[in-house]
């Protein structure tokens, strides 16, 4: 088994909206919440090497400070195409406000039930799934491969609410009620047959 810490990228520049596969950057801050979190693991390691790896969605918010972590501490970097956050279709980029302006009923039929209810040319709540837990096969297959046995994996709420759900034995449906804040870590065991073991105390 492995473990693996999840950091959600930190504020960008449409941290307002709903910016699913749009390719925005970190604002300076996004940076800095990102930075002193891993600086605060590193110090809890005692200088010691904290991980193995470094993951990352290819998405840039995620991609360009894991090559920096990567480059900073000569580490491994893989990334990882299928770890990036759901594609919102028509609403990519829109914030909740307008969405909850134009479309009131359909941004309260996804928050309540988002395996039923797919926003307009956007991914599926059963594609997400799928492609989510394809990303974490290949990252399975990388540990191996590198004899790791922790790995820094920087993605995106979407991928880490789903991943708590699995963990908590939760429904999809749960998956909006679940935590990752922004430039925070969370943590979980991989088990060899990809089974998700949360290690938090709250959902």
């Amino acid at each position: 088994m492995y473990r693996i810490d999840l950091l959600r990228h930190g504020e960008t520049e449409l941290s307002h909206t709903l910016r699913g596969s749009t390719d925005d950057a970190l604002t300076a801050l996004g940076w800095q919440q990102m930075q002193h979190t891993i600086d605060q693991s590193f110090a809890l390691g005692l200088d010691q090497p904290v991980w193995d790896m470094v993951i990352s969605s290819s998405l840039k918010r995620c991609a360009v400070f894991a090559q920096h972590i990567a480059v900073q501490h000569a580490l491994p970097l893989f990334i990882n195409d299928n770890l990036q956050e759901m594609h919102f279709g028509d609403w990519e980029a829109k914030s909740t406000q307008w969405i909850y302006e134009q479309f009131p009923e359909q941004l309260a039929q996804f928050w309540q039930t988002p395996t039923q209810f797919t926003p307009p040319n956007a991914e599926s709540m059963q594609d997400f799934h799928a492609r989510v837990l394809m990303g974490f096969a290949d990252l399975s297959v990388q540990l191996q491969q590198q004899h790791s046995k922790r790995a820094l994996v920087i993605t995106h709420g979407g991928v880490i609410k789903f991943l708590k759900c699995l963990a908590l034995n939760q429904s999809l449906d749960d998956l909006l009620k679940m935590s990752a804040e922004l430039g925070q870590l969370s943590s979980f065991i991989l088990h060899d047959d990809l089974r998700l073991e949360l290690l938090e105390a709250k959902p």
